[in-house]
């Protein structure tokens, strides 16, 4: 498998504080890659560290396959463009003006395509606006077609709908996925909002305490996510004698229902629960949420 970004042990300190500790992962080229973690874990720091804004204490990573020592990583990072915690724009200029000051930078020969990309991100009509009587989730979006301006094909997003309302988000969703689908951009998104990464991403990986606990596809999450019935009963203490019984694992949610953990047999379920004083009043198949694995992952890293 061909990667756009691998890192090897790396690691990050400030003083006596570690933010990364041995960190490795591989960003799969054409993929939205769901780096998850909760505030603190390491996200921003490592997306720090890749863009070159600061320098690993020890270990390394590659971009392309260039090691981040290779002369040739600043020609590599011109592929990549990145939104970093807030987007990198001018409030008193428009939309257009921040990308030609954007170009300028890059030092591109002409303003062309300036149009294409602000209509690209859904600005196109902003005409002679400034930027700060934009929403916040245009302001994302510009940030997004800033990061763009290098036609970069490896995207850096760091938390990009912290604080969208939920159209904002729609919009978001939208955008990268488009980005990646039409553009073929690999698209980096760290973020702690998992409901809404469930719905982009398609790898995953798990960081906490600045290490990577797990890295895995879309398809391998959803065979670790663990099906389960949650059934609703009128004896709950029943329904946990029957299920002790039939050696079924299972977890008391409240005091009429649960969730069982195996394929059970509804009927001979229903007739045991009946003789044991209880009634089976209703059930529905569940998945284990993105954000409920998470959680076990790291509390199984917190006390292993």
């Amino acid at each position: 498998m061909e990667y756009v970004l691998t890192t090897d042990g790396l690691t990050k300190r400030y003083g006596h504080f570690t933010a990364l500790s041995g960190l490795s992962m591989h960003v799969p080229k054409g993929s939205i890659y769901g780096f998850v973690g909760k505030n603190g874990a390491g996200k921003t720091t490592l997306i720090r560290l890749i863009c070159g804004l600061q320098a690993p204490t020890s270990g390394s990573y590659a971009l392309y396959g260039i090691p981040c020592g290779d002369p040739g990583i600043a020609r590599a990072r011109r592929r990549m463009g990145a939104v970093v915690e807030t987007p990198s724009v001018y409030l008193d200029m428009t939309a257009s003006e921040n990308l030609r000051a954007q170009y300028r930078v890059l030092g591109l020969p002409s303003d062309e395509g300036i149009d294409d990309l602000l209509a690209l991100v859904g600005l196109g009509d902003t005409g002679r606006k400034k930027v700060r009587n934009f929403s916040l989730g245009m302001k994302q979006r510009l940030g997004i077609a800033v990061a763009l301006a290098g036609d970069p094909d490896f995207l850096v997003l760091d938390e990009p709908v912290n604080g969208l309302d939920p159209q904002g988000i729609i919009e978001m969703r939208e955008l990268i996925l488009k980005l990646n689908r039409e553009r073929r951009i690999t698209v980096l998104i760290s973020s702690h909002i998992l409901d809404e990464l469930s719905r982009l991403a398609t790898h995953y990986g798990f960081i906490d305490g600045g290490r990577i606990l797990r890295e895995m596809s879309a398809e391998e999450l959803d065979a670790a996510c663990r099906k389960c019935l949650r059934v609703e009963t009128s004896d709950i203490k029943a329904l946990a004698r029957v299920l002790d019984g039939m050696c079924v694992p299972y977890k008391i949610l409240s005091g009429n229902s649960a969730d069982i953990y195996a394929k059970v047999n509804i009927t001979r379920l229903a007739l045991a629960l009946s003789n044991a004083g209880g009634e089976l009043i209703s059930m529905q198949e569940r998945s284990e949420s993105l954000e409920s694995y998470y959680v076990s992952l790291v509390g199984g890293a917190n006390h292993g």
